[in-house]
C-alpha cells in the first residue's frame, strides 16, 4: 500500500455518485477503496508502471 496520498477531486453526477456509494456500502468497500483499486487497473490495463513505497522497519539484532 502507497504510504503517502494526495487527494483527486472528481465532479459527478449526483444520481450517480448516490448509487455508487449504495454500490460501495452493499459491497463492504469505501469509495476511495474502489477508484483506487480502479485506478490501478486502468494503469495495468495500459501498461502504465509506477513505484511504490514500502516502509519495512528495520531490524535490530541485539
Amino acid at each position: 500500500m502507497e504510504s503517502k496520498t494526495a487527494r483527486l477531486t472528481v465532479l459527478i453526477d449526483p444520481v450517480k455518485k448516490k448509487a455508487f456509494e449504495e454500490l460501495c456500502a452493499a459491497q463492504d468497500q469505501t469509495p476511495s477503496q474502489v477508484v483506487r483499486q480502479l485506478i490501478r487497473d486502468y494503469l495495468e490495463a495500459h501498461g502504465v508502471t509506477y513505484a511504490t513505497q514500502t516502509r519495512v522497519p528495520a531490524v535490530r539484532k541485539p
